[in-house]
């Protein structure tokens, strides 16, 4: 399956005109950290896909928050950001709605159109790296190609203590 995926976020980098920098590490890419170590980069450089369920009345459409692999997300910001409350999403709904396994959701080419963020923190880098579609993984690329890639929005959505 992760052929599959792999080659579907090839195709949707290819449509959008972006290169095809996908590289794959056999030590893996499944966390933020795993990602960094493999890549060579700092963690924040990582641009994790993170899918939220809407809660109750906020509709279907999943939500994508593409954030910077050393911030953990405020699930009130994303509310905000998106004017409805989101919950955490098991595996099993992720793969339906995304058609990726947690681990290496792309922040492109689900299977459905999500509602996207992109976190703030992620335009004050020069490059980053994102899941290609299998824990095994990732391609370069920036932030803004990122929201144009995606149609997303801009956010803070990073928690602060």
């Amino acid at each position: 399956m992760s052929g599959g995926s792999v080659e579907r976020v090839r195709a949707a980098l290819a449509a959008a005109g972006h290169a095809d920098t996908i590289q794959a590490f056999a030590e893996g890419t499944r966390s933020a950290a795993d990602a960094a170590a493999a890549v060579g980069c700092d963690v924040a450089q990582i641009a994790k896909s993170i899918i939220f369920r809407p809660g109750e009345g906020a509709g279907s459409r999943a939500v994508l928050v593409i954030a910077s692999g050393a911030n953990r997300v405020d699930m009130g910001k994303v509310a905000a950001a998106t004017g409805f409350h989101v919950k955490r999403a098991d595996g099993g709904w992720v793969r339906e709605v995304t058609g990726f396994a947690i681990g290496g959701v792309a922040p492109i080419a689900h299977l459905s159109s999500p509602v996207v963020l992109v976190d703030d923190d992620l335009f004050a880098l020069d490059r980053v790296w994102a899941a290609a579609g299998s824990p095994l993984h990732v391609f370069e690329t920036t932030a803004e190609a990122l929201l144009r890639m995606t149609g997303g929005q801009r956010a803070d959505i990073r928690e602060t203590s």
